[in-house]
């Protein structure tokens, strides 16, 4: 039998021993913790252990099972949460109390629950990976289809009359080519560290609207994309994210809450609880599931909870759902990455961090795409992965290698922060790659202008960053009326449009039609001042009109439904600039 030789940490060695394979799913000690193996050799197997190894001593028996690390998958993952290697914590939580038990090796899925399928596949159908045999109502918004491993192929011998089944009961068995009877039941099993394949990735070409207008405007993702969140402590990482979870059109939403804190994950398990989904009217549970790995957890635990994630996201997708993950954070997964590799006594790279955090990066975020699914279906994965870089340094290695696989990177800035501006994304920092690829949507969903619009708004904003630098050097005194408008236009722009209070009815959430007439509203007050400007009207007497108040209050007066209430503000500005010629008319014939 196998036995512990030694125990650093989560780190445990067999001497003189032939048995394991890589990545190898072990149980170790008596209590049988659950390893996998990450290191062989001539002398020593390495395994990482995922549970807490405290107690576990020399010579304690290490039991291999033959297969890797799997997540598994089927009805009842939506509205679920699991830890870091898929274990159900509600049923944990009634079984231990607040900490989890030493071995504590529970079904992730609930075996005893009942599930009313539907079979689709009929006897004699040939059914290759990826195939739909069964469906069935998971939540009352999401149907779960049961599919073929995607390693599976043969001829359906049996199938079940339709009715109430459990997650382990064989509804339908195939015969393969070497004429093997498989049973299939309405679960399957994949390797956590292996994405599920699909014919081929398609072009992005969609956006994921998030309703939050400095994403979907200025620096939008694509569904199939992939984001960085970066920013120092309490400029709101997590806030971002919970936003873009309850608003953001994805179908089902997987959160990863990797190396949180405790509080933190509790107000996401709060919040989600009690959140009506604003699409369906149904809890917002009905279509999430919770990976909740906090920092006190085993760290080893840590370092495999974003597989776990993207896998069971990935299983969603197959099924032709648009799914999005929030990983909060990929800093301390890399933390976890960078223990066990001190432990292994590998040498490190920048910061302590091991030489292959990039690949392990690139082996996650590259996970993501808009694909053409096995069955025939299309699905998406979109990463929304937020970075928590010490002292909000960008130039630390998590970040910067994190900036080499994403292609939307929204910068949180401490002072916008501090200065309770929400999102705190910082529009001179922040990028979006996707621009080009979702032109066509934009004009042909939206409008031609949006885009336009979009530009100007990011000349603005960049205009206003090197007249500020002026401003500070010798004040905006100095400035003539043309650099100011500039600048009350911007700031415009900030307080009417980029800010937004998740609190408000009609901010939390702002639908891609309204964005554009507001961008519209602040352009024309913009151009019109403008043309006054150039007949050498003073800026200071447009601003004494209210013209701008206006801009930054529309965002509260404008109900999501009644768009038309635009047309009642352009004839107030007209008005109050109509008077404001007139005034000046007759002060000119004085």
């Amino acid at each position: 039998m196998n036995k512990i030789y030694s125990i650093n940490g989560p780190v445990v060695t067999v001497k003189d021993t032939k048995d394991f394979s890589m990545l190898e799913m072990v149980y170790v000690g008596e209590k049988r913790l659950i390893g996998e193996v990450i290191g062989i050799n001539d002398e020593f197997t390495t395994i990482q252990v995922y549970e807490v190894t405290t107690g576990l001593k020399p010579e304690e028996p290490v039991f291999k099972t033959g297969a890797p690390i799997c997540a598994t998958l089927g009805p009842g993952i939506l509205s679920n949460i699991f830890d870091g290697i898929e274990r159900p914590l509600k049923k944990i939580s009634e079984l231990s109390g607040s900490f989890i038990d030493k071995g504590c090796n529970l079904p992730s899925l609930d075996i005893e629950r009942e599930f009313n399928i539907t079979m689709v596949a009929k006897v004699g159908d040939f059914l290759k990976g990826g195939d739909i045999y069964a469906t069935c109502p998971e939540t009352p918004v999401i149907e779960h289809k049961c599919m073929l491993s995607p390693l599976l192929s043969g001829t359906v011998s049996y199938v079940a009359p339709n009715g109430n089944y459990k997650v382990n009961d064989v509804v339908a068995k195939i015969k393969t080519e070497k004429c093997e009877e498989i049973e299939l039941t309405l679960c399957q099993k994949w390797p956590i560290r292996q994405p599920r394949p699909a014919i081929e990735r398609k072009p992005i070409s969609m956006p994921l609207v998030t309703g939050q207008r400095v994403i979907d405007t200025l620096f939008p993702i694509a569904k199939g994309g992939a984001a960085a969140v970066p920013g120092g402590f309490g400029t709101g990482k997590t806030m971002t994210q919970h936003q873009i979870a309850k608003w953001c059109d994805a179908d089902i939403i997987v959160y990863v809450g990797c190396g949180e804190r405790g509080n933190e994950m509790t107000q996401v398990l709060d919040e989600f609880s009690e959140l009506i989904d604003p699409k369906t009217g149904n809890k917002m549970t009905d279509r999430t599931t919770l990976i909740a790995n906090t920092s006190n957890m085993p760290v080893a635990a840590r370092e495999a909870s974003i597989y776990t994630g993207i896998t069971l996201a990935e299983y969603y997708r197959d099924m032709g759902y648009h799914v999005a993950i929030m990983a909060d954070s990929t800093s301390r997964w890399a933390e976890a990455l960078r223990e066990i590799s001190g432990r292994l006594e590998e040498m490190p790279a920048e910061e302590g961090f091991p030489a292959y955090l990039p690949s392990r990066l690139a082996q996650f975020y590259e996970r993501a795409g808009y694909m053409n699914n096995l069955n025939g279906t299309q699905g998406s994965v979109t990463i929304i992965g937020a970075v928590s870089p010490q002292g909000a340094d960008f130039s630390e290695p998590v970040t910067q290698n994190t900036k080499r696989f994403v292609r939307t990177f929204w910068a949180l800035d401490k002072s916008l922060a501090y200065a309770r501006h929400y999102p705190a994304i910082n529009w001179t920092e922040s990028y979006s790659d996707y621009i080009d690829d979702l032109t066509k949507y934009y004009n042909q969903y939206v409008s031609e202008d949006f885009l336009k619009c979009r530009r100007r708004f990011a000349n603005i904003l960049a205009d206003e960053a090197s007249l500020m630098e002026i401003v500070k050097l010798i004040g905006s005194d100095v400035l003539p009326d043309d650099q100011k408008l500039v600048i009350e236009t911007a700031k415009a722009i900030r307080l009417g449009y980029l800010q937004q209070n998740a609190f408000h009815v009609d901010d939390t959430y702002v639908s891609l039609e309204k964005q554009l007439k507001m961008m519209q509203i602040i352009l024309y007050v913009n151009d019109q001042c403008s043309k006054y400007i150039k007949r050498n009207y003073a800026l200071s007497e447009m601003i004494d009109l209210g013209l701008f108040d206006i801009l930054a209050g529309m965002k509260y007066q404008i109900p999501n439904n009644d768009l038309s209430a635009f047309d009642r503000l352009y004839a107030e500005i007209n008005e109050k600039l109509e008077a404001f010629k007139n005034n000046n008319r007759v002060e000119e014939t004085k």
